[in-house]
């Protein structure tokens, strides 16, 4: 029998992302990881071995369903989902945010997370196994000025999360997690460059989240987490 675990990530060419596929790779774990970088996805081809990287876009249904369905005939359910995938919008008043940014702030970090969760999920109910972590934010929990798209598209995350634990079998379990403050990726220095120094790197961090994830289990459903803090 295979007992190797393995875990969905998405947004893995970048961030917390590409940090948390080497922690599962140190740990034995199969990754099926998706980006939108082509670049990068190849490139995490080349160095990280026995690991399966496709281009998708999570905020594409069809796209999304594809992969799923790839993953899911050759190697089963996964027995974790981490829904990475997001962007933020330019620092801007709501007001001056345009109707095409505020929605694909939406269509990648609303509809990605729920698009990948109606394409694996059932297969994890199926196996009566599995956890779900939806990536959130302390701004999916208290607001921030010139990033009202962002946040709220991470307060959506938190009331998915709530509302979708109520649905799962008691062998399935979804929480929202909070990576725990600022991780100096490319997000942060875009959104928020006055707290880059102060922060952890996204290798640091995963260090911290990854071993916090894996010791996460059913009696967490539904839960909003947010990591420690790195030491």
């Amino acid at each position: 029998m295979n007992t190797v675990k393995k875990v969905v990530i998405t947004g893995v060419t970048q961030g917390l992302g590409r940090a948390m596929v080497d922690r599962f790779d140190e740990l034995g774990w199969t990754v099926f990881g998706c980006g939108r970088s082509q670049a990068r996805i190849e490139e995490l081809r080349d160095l990280v071995a026995h690991h399966h990287f496709e281009v998708v876009d999570v905020g594409d249904a069809q796209a999304v369903a594809r992969w799923a369905e790839y993953v899911l005939e050759r190697f089963g359910a996964p027995d974790l989902l981490i829904n990475n995938a997001s962007i933020v919008n330019r620092n801007a008043p709501i007001w001056s945010v345009s109707d095409e940014e505020f929605a694909n702030v939406m269509r990648i970090n609303v509809n990605g997370t729920v698009n990948v969760i109606k394409s694996f999920v059932p297969a994890m109910i199926k196996a009566e196994r599995g956890m779900i972590i939806n990536m959130s934010s302390g701004w999916g929990r208290e607001g921030e000025g010139e990033l009202a798209p962002y946040c709220a598209s991470k307060f959506a995350i938190e009331g998915l999360t709530q509302s979708m634990a109520q649905e799962l079998p008691k062998t399935v379990a979804v929480v929202a997690l909070d990576p725990g403050g600022g991780i100096q990726t490319s997000m942060l220095e875009t959104c928020g460059p006055q707290y880059m120094a102060h922060s952890p790197t996204p290798e640091a961090w995963s260090r911290v989240a990854v071993p916090y994830m894996l010791q996460l289990t059913t009696m967490d459903n539904g839960r909003s987490l947010t990591c420690p803090s790195v030491g």
